[in-house]
Formats: structure tokens, sequence, C-alpha cells
């Protein structure tokens, strides 16, 4: 009997929390602090004022209960820190999240756990604001059906760093500018790092492994990526970096490695007159290095290491004019020239054509004989001794020798 009482109790004890916290919410004025001790506290809580709600120790707990989201934040102002926010509801059409701000300003969400939610925190209409040291993982459901961990949605000039998304879905930054994403790491997501309709952000030092997509770009421009580290995108079709219809963007100092594709390029850059330049990555051990798609040129692409690789240049469509692009200075570790001068740039230019073993690239039945024993032998023998002109790709006319 005793025991009844005590579980009643405590049952009671974490449902009043909860209404007590909203309660804290509502009487606090604009602007003040409220210290959480340790403990779980039931229901979902809104804030429409400047206020900071901080936890001060570990395992103070926000729990949606399942229905809706957990923490709605429409105010400037307004500050989060060491809380653990879990269990939303699982509605897609209400982005049921365990953060959701709007319509906000120089707020902070940081050292946050955000777990069993199907869309982590969900941003938007928000500027000028700080998301850093969170880790975000969905709800336990397969890829497609989980929400994004990190949703930027017209928001501008934030800093979003060092933050942990592991099983969710995608981190979107949507008609978003101006953004810094820095040190952030993503794993066993779809798209770790997904732009559309966005300029001048910022992308560096992110680490991003095990994932569909590594950074994908669309519909951009204006942006510089640099110093990340994308690794063993997964499938198939995994990809490393996009670009699709970007312009004047910077790829600079980032690794690419273990991946189907590893730079993807599609009609891009977009606007004419500009440039999109790809310089002093390392591009290795992926099955393809760069992979143009439709009309890419104007892209400079200069300084990169492209090592071990299985093919370094695609073109997957007659129009692409890859020869187009200004390719120069790169090492290319198939290069088969010499450096007579010893000036560490080949005698000749380094030629790729495509030969009759890239016939998988316009016939996808073909691409199940791709690496075998087959194909090598017809690309040595139409190498040898050509039974149609192989298709002239691009040329590198200064590469390297050494690193």
């Amino acid at each position: 009997m005793f025991r009844f009482f005590v579980a009643i109790f405590l049952l009671f004890v974490n449902f009043t929390f909860a209404n007590l916290l909203q309660e804290a919410i509502d009487k606090a004025k604009a602007g003040s602090i409220l210290k959480l001790p340790k403990g779980v506290y039931k229901g979902r809580i809104k804030i429409d004022k400047p206020l900071t709600i901080i936890g001060k120790e570990e395992g103070v707990i926000i729990d949606g209960l399942g229905v809706g989201t957990v923490v709605s934040i429409t105010s400037p102002y307004v500050t989060l820190k060491n809380l653990t926010i879990q269990n939303s509801g699982s509605r897609h059409e209400n982005l049921d999240s365990g953060i959701k701000i709007e319509n906000s300003k120089q707020s902070e969400i940081s050292n946050c756990i955000i777990r069993d939610s199907l869309f982590g925190i969900d941003m938007s209409t928000t500027n000028n604001s700080i998301i850093s040291n969170n880790y975000i993982t969905s709800k336990d459901l397969s890829l497609g059906l989980r929400g994004d961990g990190l949703r930027i949605w017209y928001s501008n000039d934030n800093i979003i760093k060092k933050n942990k998304l592991v099983k969710s879905r995608d981190m979107v930054v949507w008609y978003s500018h101006g953004n810094q994403i820095v040190e952030n790491y993503g794993e066993n997501n779809r798209y770790s790092l997904h732009f559309m309709y966005a300029g001048k952000n910022y992308v560096h030092n992110n680490t991003y492994k095990f994932n569909s997509v590594g950074i994908f770009f669309m519909y951009s421009k204006d942006t510089i990526a640099t110093g990340n580290v994308i690794k063993s995108s997964l499938g198939a079709t995994g990809m490393g970096i996009g670009l699709k219809d970007v312009s004047n963007f910077t790829l600079k100092d980032n690794t690419v490695i273990y991946n189907a594709i590893g730079v993807y390029i599609d009609r891009s850059p977009f606007e004419p007159d500009t440039n999109n330049w790809i310089e002093n990555n390392k591009v290795l051990y992926n099955s393809e290095a760069l992979h143009f798609h439709s009309l890419s040129e104007n892209n400079i692409i200069k300084g990169n290491s492209i090592i071990g690789n299985i093919e370094d240049i695609v073109n997957d469509s007659r129009g692409a004019k890859t020869y187009e692009n200004e390719i120069v200075g790169n090492y290319w570790d198939n290069y088969e020239g010499f450096d007579k001068n010893a000036d560490n740039i080949g005698d000749t230019p380094h030629k790729v054509y495509q030969y009759a073993d890239q016939l998988w690239v316009y016939n996808t039945d073909v691409k199940f004989f791709y690496g075998s024993p087959v194909i090598s032998l017809l690309n040595f023998l139409a190498k040898l001794a050509p039974f149609s002109e192989p298709v002239f790709l691009m040329e590198d006319l200064k590469p390297k020798l050494k690193l």
C-alpha cells in the first residue's frame, strides 16, 4: 500500500512539474531567468516573451508526451540551455518538433539534447541567433519517415555551430542567407546538409559520414564551403558534394573520400558570366571523382588532389561540355607524363577520354558490369586499337607531378 501511494505521489509530481513550469513562464517578467532543478517536466510549453531557461544540472527533461511540438518559441531574446527535450508528436503536416522557434531574433539554443522528436529544431523567420552544441536525433523510424534534425527556413545571419545530428533525415537551409554553419557533425542521415535558394552562407569544418548525401547545394549562389570532410556516403548513388544550378560558389580545402560520387556538377554555374571555384580539395578513393551532368561549363577546377578514384571524370550527358571548364594545376595519380625540367608540372597535358568502358554512363543496364574484367578488357582494346572515336572530356594543361 505504501508503494502504491508513493507511485501515485511521484506521478502527481511529474505531471504538476509541467503545469508549474508553464505557470512560471506565464508569471515571469520579460527578461527573467528560470533555473530548473533535475526532474521530468511533462507536457508542452510555450514561450512568448524574452526569457532564459537553464537546466541547473544534468537530467532536466521536458517531455512532450508524444503530442505536438514540445517547446514553442514565438519571441525574440529567448535562451534555452542544458535541457533534454523529448517525445514530440509524429505529425509531419504539423512539423511536430522538439523545439519550434519562429519570428525571433538574438535567441540561443545551446547544450541541449533533443531526442525522440520527429523534427529536431524547426527554425523559421529567425535571425541573428545561435544554435550550438546540441545533440539531435529523430524518432526510431525509417529514413524517409523521419523529420529534419535542423530545419532553417527564411532565417538569416545565424550561427549554427558544433551540433551533432544522428539518425535524423536532413539538415535543410532554405531561403536563408548569411548563415555560418561550422564544426557540425552528421551521421546516418539522408542529406547531412541541403541548401535551396540560399545565398552568402559560410560552410566550414563540418564532418559528415555514413549519410546518403554529404552537402548538396541547389538554386543558390555566393557561398563558400571550406575545410569540410565528407566520408562514406552510402549506396550506389551516395554523393559527397553536389552543385545544381549554383553560381559564384567556392569549394576549397574540402576532403571528399569513399563516396560513390565525389563532386557532382549539374548545370553549374547557372547564371551567365559567373564561375564556380573548386580548388585545393582532396577527392580520394571515390567511384567517380568529378561527375558532370547537363551543360556545366566555366568552373575553375584548380590545385585539387585526385587520387585513387575508379573514374576521374564522368560526363553522363553529351551536352555537358566538360572541356569548357578551366581545369589546371591538379594532381592526378594516373597521369602518365614526365617532368624533365623538375618544375613539378607535367611536360604534356593530362587528357581524359571516354572509352568503351564508360558505356554504362549512358546505359544503366551496362552498369551491372561496371568494374568487371569484361569492361576492363573492352577499355584496354579500345585504347590499343580503337574501333570508335573516344570522346574527349577534358585536359589539364599543367598537371602536378607531386603533392
